[in-house]
């Protein structure tokens, strides 16, 4: 049998980071939500091969490549993945599996700290008018001396 892409320790780690749905108010309609633990099966499928979102298989019951997404994304704006991250990490360093020697930082989005060249502003690009490259400077009109 196949190892499982989500197997129960890491979702244990993963589990309390989820959000809680809210409840539907009223008579329902429709099917039951899709359960985390599928949804994050689904989209853990999607990411590691590549298949499009509408070619996950349904026989893996993780409903359906638009469902995954959208609990993607919903957890995307809940912190959900930085949360997580942030929490494999901690647990990779618990275990001393986490290698520094493959740590790389952009430095477009990290503030460098304590003592960090600062860079003077950026000039502005067009500061002065250019001339004009499509037609030329013509002379103020002046009385023709044929009449």
């Amino acid at each position: 049998m196949a190892r499982p892409l989500l197997d129960d320790g890491l979702w244990a780690l993963v589990a309390p980071l989820i959000p809680t749905r809210r409840k539907r108010k009223g008579h329902r309609h429709g099917r039951d939500p899709i359960p985390d633990r599928a949804a994050l099966t689904g989209i853990l499928y999607v990411l590691r091969s590549g298949v499009p979102w509408q070619m996950l298989p349904k026989e893996m019951g993780c409903g359906s490549g638009s469902t995954c997404w959208r609990r993607l994304v919903q957890w995307e704006r809940a912190g959900v993945w930085r949360r997580l991250h942030e929490t494999l990490l901690a647990e990779l360093n618990r275990r001393g599996r986490l290698d520094q020697r493959w740590t790389v930082i952009d430095s477009g989005s990290v503030r460098a700290l304590r003592g960090g060249k600062k860079l003077d502003r950026t000039q502005p690009i067009a500061a002065r008018k250019a001339r004009s490259t499509t037609s030329l400077p013509t002379r103020a009109a002046s009385p023709s001396s044929r009449t």
